[in-house]
């Protein structure tokens, strides 16, 4: 009988630590990069450990460096049961595996720490040395539990350290095959690989004779059913001649060197890997034998990418089309590991860098590049006044999407200077028209060699001959630069309380205080409702509406109105002013119009895109807006993050998402299902809305809580949380407060009379 009680007691004790305990953490990253174990030969995974290689031999490897001489750790707290709370962690680091096998932690134990932190986490131990490996593990206790270590994940450090570097993972190669191929001609091959990327080619041929010379083309446009060979502006076509040798040889097709692209500003393809160019088609001409799929292979070189982490559909199929499109480009314009404007000039710009920055957060868990580019723009700015200005924004984006702060504190005294406060006006006005401002001193702070100037959006110029601004109206007192510079103020307030720079943070609330009172009585028009371009202007444009609302710098009672005349322009702004048009639509709980301008089909959409074949989303609406337009630019993909972040409602509250908002303005849409990736897991949300109820359900990560606001539909009668009646508050947003939830599996249900 006692061995029989013992052997219960022990199924129950077993039982309990499988479903409490068993599950470990997961998802390590470490300086924010994910996979630091991996290991690649020319942009290709190696089938190869890092314990299994001396120190010499991580030559013939590419891998991702830790540059930090003092990381950060993170990781993915296990769900377990509903409402997980990390109570504590212990982490490990070892130099040697079979020490990390037993978790001696002989370089660091940080022991037991009571906290529920689980991302940004700070290495305290001696520093780490250059050109090592070293090895680590956690384990933590929830209020379930105590869970088992994590797998042993290895990483490699830099040749050179820092306390804080940024660190990043190295580009990569795909391997791809046709997804259809044509013969058009006698001897000429028309291959199609279904969707555009930077790449390179590989051709397997026969030939029964000596120098038999083909011709093999690329590019990225189509016509008539074969390559086009004069696309319009900077859209891509390259053809080049090839010898071939007797027998059967397979050719590298490697484009050459553009020096539109391979200047002193732009960043170049590493060493290891060939030159790129974007390309969707290939054909082959003046070649007799069939060509089959295997044939042809095309290395596409891209930043270790997810396309698997981040999920949208929905009942419209217009959306769901677009939403494909905006992904893929995220993944595709990866290509040089820092966020650049496309493929003519492949320079990084701030505007494009911030577009960009948001959508990769919301379509993988990937944070170094963003970070690295965000940095990389610090020391090489660009030109625009506004522009210099979204340094602030990209840099609280960081912050939020990572919790960790150390990228602000290393460079926060350019980013000071970045708020361009020495331009500043006795009208508390910045102003860029003085040469006097800016002087010697001023460009060295901004670590900028030359003079900045305004441009809003894209004004009439030759290569935009129509262009996006709206005709804005330019003054020496810009209502959008000064909407910029009030976002600046009051971003680098937080990041002083953040750094401890209390008085600092004290002077600049008072600024923006002062710029807020200005700015409303200088530039708005009372009478009309709506903002001027600038204070010696009686021009009103969308842009000077739609950046003020979106930068919060407009006053509450007058949102109405300035929605009113917003709505009243639809979208004549460039897809890079579209980004902060729909943040300031759906700000303003417009979800009717944010919806209606996301799905529409004309000329001045972003489905006009998809109906032109596009993979990759282009740099205007559509080529007869710009002269040198080309088809791969990030920041047309803006709905790649405003879809999660506004649509369906799911942002950041707290650093790291810590705490977040579930605040879905889904409009007529009657289904959504959502997946989005964040630093402690993954969010999934479904939705299905109808004329009688609107229900949410929401899986919540571990460690993490939510709040969540539905929209109100109609006349609620009824709210049920979790199968439980309960009470109907009204938010100030014009929807249905459900308070906050802890992790775990939720369901939200509004019956509607």
């Amino acid at each position: 009988m006692k061995r029989l009680f013992l052997l219960i007691l022990a199924t129950l004790t077993l039982s309990t630590f499988s479903s409490t305990a068993q599950n470990r953490p997961t998802g390590l990253m470490i300086d924010l990069v994910t996979d630091a174990d991996a290991l690649y030969q020319k942009g290709y995974r190696a089938e190869v450990k890092m314990q299994d290689l001396s120190n010499e031999e991580f030559t013939r490897y590419q891998f991702a460096a830790i540059r930090s001489s003092r990381p950060t750790l993170g990781w993915i707290v296990p769900q377990g049961k509903g409402n997980t709370k990390q109570e504590s962690y212990q982490i490990v680091i070892d130099e040697s595996y079979e020490d990390a096998r037993q978790h001696k932690g002989k370089v660091w134990n940080s022991r037991e720490v009571k906290s529920c932190q689980s991302s940004a986490v700070a290495y305290s131990g001696n520093d780490l040395q250059p050109d090592k490996t070293y090895y680590w593990s956690v384990r933590i206790t929830t209020n379930h539990g105590k869970s088992r270590w994590s797998d042993i994940q290895a990483f490699r450090t830099a040749s050179s350290l820092k306390p804080y570097a940024v660190s990043y993972k190295p580009l990569i190669r795909e391997k791809d095959y046709p997804k259809t191929i044509k013969r058009i001609a006698p001897r000429t091959t028309f291959i199609d690989f279904g969707k555009a990327s930077f790449a390179s080619l590989e051709l397997t041929l026969q030939c029964d004779k000596d120098a038999d010379t083909i011709y093999v083309a690329i590019g990225e446009d189509a016509k008539n059913g074969q390559i086009n060979d004069k696309p319009h502006g900077t859209v891509r076509y390259y053809r080049y001649p090839l010898i071939l040798k007797r027998g059967k040889h397979t050719y590298p097709i490697i484009p050459a060197d553009d020096k539109r692209n391979t200047g002193a500003q732009a960043v170049l393809v590493p060493e290891y890997l060939d030159q790129v160019a974007p390309m969707r088609y290939c054909q082959i001409e003046n070649y007799e034998p069939a060509i089959a799929q295997n044939d042809i292979v095309r290395h596409s070189t891209i930043y270790p990418f997810n396309l698997d982490a981040a999920h949208f559909l929905s009942d419209n199929e217009t959306l769901n089309a677009v939403w494909e499109l905006w992904k893929y480009t995220i993944k595709a314009t990866s290509a040089f590991g820092i966020y650049v404007d496309g493929d003519r000039e492949r320079i990084p710009y701030e505007a494009d860098a911030l577009i960009n920055q948001l959508c990769h957060y919301t379509t993988d868990r990937e944070y170094a590049m963003a970070r690295r580019t965000s940095e990389y723009l610090l020391q090489h700015p660009t030109w625009p006044t506004e522009w210099i200005l979204q340094a602030l924004i990209i840099a609280w984006n960081d912050y939020m999407y990572t919790g960790d702060l150390r990228s602000i504190e290393a460079n926060y005294e350019t980013l000071k200077a970045r708020t361009l406060r020495s331009l500043r006006r006795e009208n508390h006005l910045i102003s860029t028209t003085d040469s006097k401002v800016q002087s010697a001193e001023f460009r060295q702070s901004i670590k900028f060699n030359g003079n900045i100037r305004d441009i809003v959006d894209w004004p009439r110029c030759g290569d935009w001959p129509h262009g996006e601004d709206d005709h804005y109206h330019l003054t020496p007192y810009n209502t959008v630069v000064n909407a910029f510079h009030y976002q600046a103020l009051v971003l680098l307030e937080q990041m002083a309380l953040l750094t401890g720079r209390k008085q600092e943070a004290e002077q600049l609330h008072k600024e923006s205080a002062a710029l807020r009172k200005a700015f409303n009585a200088l530039l708005f028009d009372n009478e009309k409702g709506v903002y001027r371009d600038g204070v010696e202007s009686d021009h009103v444009s969308l842009h000077s509406n739609l950046f003020p609302l979106a930068l919060g710098v407009t006053e509450e009672q007058n949102h109405k109105r300035i929605m009113d005349y917003i709505r009243s322009r639809g979208l004549v702004c460039s897809v890079y002013a579209a980004q902060f048009l729909m943040d300031a639509i759906y700000e303003s709980r417009d979800a009717d119009y944010g919806l209606q301008l996301l799905t529409k089909e004309d000329d001045r959409s972003w489905y006009n895109m998809v109906s032109h074949g596009a993979t990759m989303t282009y740099e205007a609406w559509d080529d007869k807006f710009k002269n040198n337009q080309d088809w791969n630019h990030a920041w047309g993909a803006a709905p790649a993050n405003i879809i999660p972040r506004r649509l369906v409602g799911v942002m950041p509250l707290k650093a790291g998402f810590e705490h977040f908002s579930i605040h879905p303005q889904t409009s007529t849409l009657s289904h959504i299902e959502a997946t989005i990736p964040t630093i402690k897991g993954e969010i999934n949300i479904e939705i299905n809305n109808s004329s009688k109820s609107y229900i949410l359900k929401a899986s919540i990560p571990a460690n993490t809580t939510a709040e969540v606001v539905l929209p109100l539909m109609g006349n609620a009668k009824e709210l049920l949380i979790d199968g439980q009646k309960a009470e109907i508050k009204h938010s100030l947003k014009n929807g249905i407060d459900c308070g906050t939830i802890t992790s775990g599996e939720h369901t939200f249900e509004v019956l509607y009379e």
